[in-house]
């Protein structure tokens, strides 16, 4: 009977400790990451992440330098000995310098799904330190935007001149008659007529010689000694040099140069590698444009990948339209070094290594790297 007793009390432990194991192994976390596509089902708990992507943001200065003429250009040489003055408005466009950041951001086609039988622990923070993942909302850039920088010059403010004369005409006097009845009879009485005649260019163009000449005599006179009267400081002499460089700018013309910023923004392609890729036209005469101008010179950015990840294995995805889960593993993204050149006709505006993460290998690690410990 105690024999008895005892076999069934051993096999009531023995049930009670397989259903202990059982329970435990209904617990053990199991993860699962899949490529998100239109028919993966997201359940509650479901972590959505995204791989890297690289965004170039090239940066070109550029200087712009406009010639205004004088409106008595063609008196210069006659009347002040003026050689090579500015005769036809112009305007000029040159680089000055080119410069090519990077940074990440999300690849909408890499998003991937992390489910798990349990609840899910990240340490995402971590690894987000290795440059694995990306973070969940990135900022959002736009291919091929050009923002211009400083403000647009507004040459109508520019085309005036000061004609560096008080009087515009000349007024000549001329004796008119009127008749008067007196007496019966009409007399003739004279009275003084003004009329304004206005000066022409060429009179004009003179009487501004003429000044410009007499600020110089004087200035000279001031800096010889010879005058009798002395400025108590540079400042009468500063208005003076501000006078003449008015009055020689009357013949000679104006220049002004202003420096402006474009930026774009461009995603590389991994099918573009080794390819031109025409990211605007630039013209001497009207400046930066877009690629569907006719007239420029292309700016050409090439993509030459030196292909260090080759040798690394590529994953294989489960076929298109399944959604049989992926192994416990999580994706991530090795990122291949480039070489960046930006020519313009026979000129190379820049040339460089950079970080491409779309050029590089979609690889795997364990999924307890990020998720629990």
């Amino acid at each position: 009977m105690k024999r008895i007793l005892n076999l069934t009390i051993f096999l009531i432990i023995m049930l009670l400790a397989s259903s202990c194991l059982a329970k435990k192994k209904a617990v053990v976390p199991m993860n699962f990451v899949k490529p998100l596509s239109d028919t993966v089902t997201l359940s509650d708990g479901s972590l959505i992440y995204a791989l890297p992507r690289t965004v170039f943001t090239i940066k070109l200065e550029l200087e712009r330098t406009i010639d205004i003429p004088g409106p008595y250009a063609k008196y210069a040489g006659e009347l002040l000995g003026l050689e090579d003055v500015i005769i036809s408005e112009e305007e000029l466009w040159s680089v000055r310098s080119v410069s090519l950041n990077s940074h990440e951001e999300a690849d909408p086609s890499e998003l991937y799904v992390i489910e798990s039988n349990t609840l899910i622990q990240s340490n995402v923070l971590a690894l987000k330190k290795e440059g694995l993942i990306l973070d969940l909302n990135p900022e959002s850039v736009h291919q091929a935007k050009s923002i211009p920088d400083g403000k647009e010059i507004n040459l109508n403010q520019f085309r005036s001149y000061d004609l560096g004369s008080d009087e515009y005409y000349l007024v000549q006097t001329d004796t008119a008659y009127k008749r008067v009845s007196v007496d019966s009879k009409f007399i003739r009485i004279p009275y003084i007529v003004e009329k304004k005649k206005i000066l022409t260019t060429e009179q004009l163009a003179e009487r501004a010689a003429k000044r410009l000449m007499d600020l110089r005599e004087g200035k000279f006179m001031i800096l010889t000694g010879e005058a009798n009267v002395f400025p108590q400081s540079e400042a009468a002499i500063d208005e003076i040099n501000k006078m003449e460089k008015e009055l020689t700018e009357l013949f000679a013309g104006k220049t002004f140069e202003d420096i402006r910023t474009f930026t774009y923004s461009y995603i590389p392609e991994k099918e573009l590698a080794d390819k031109p890729v025409e990211i605007l036209k630039f013209s001497e005469v009207t400046g930066p444009a877009d690629t569907t101008a006719k007239n420029g010179v292309p700016v050409i950015l090439e993509l030459i990948p030196e292909q260090k990840t080759k040798d690394l294995s590529r994953i294989t995805r489960a076929p298109s339209g399944t959604t049989t889960p992926g192994p416990d593993k999580i994706y991530y993204r090795i990122p291949d070094v480039v070489n960046v050149k930006i020519t313009m006709g026979n000129e190379t505006l820049y040339n460089s290594r950079k970080l491409v993460s779309q050029f590089g290998e979609v690889m795997q690690l364990p999924a307890n790297y990020i998720i629990g410990k």
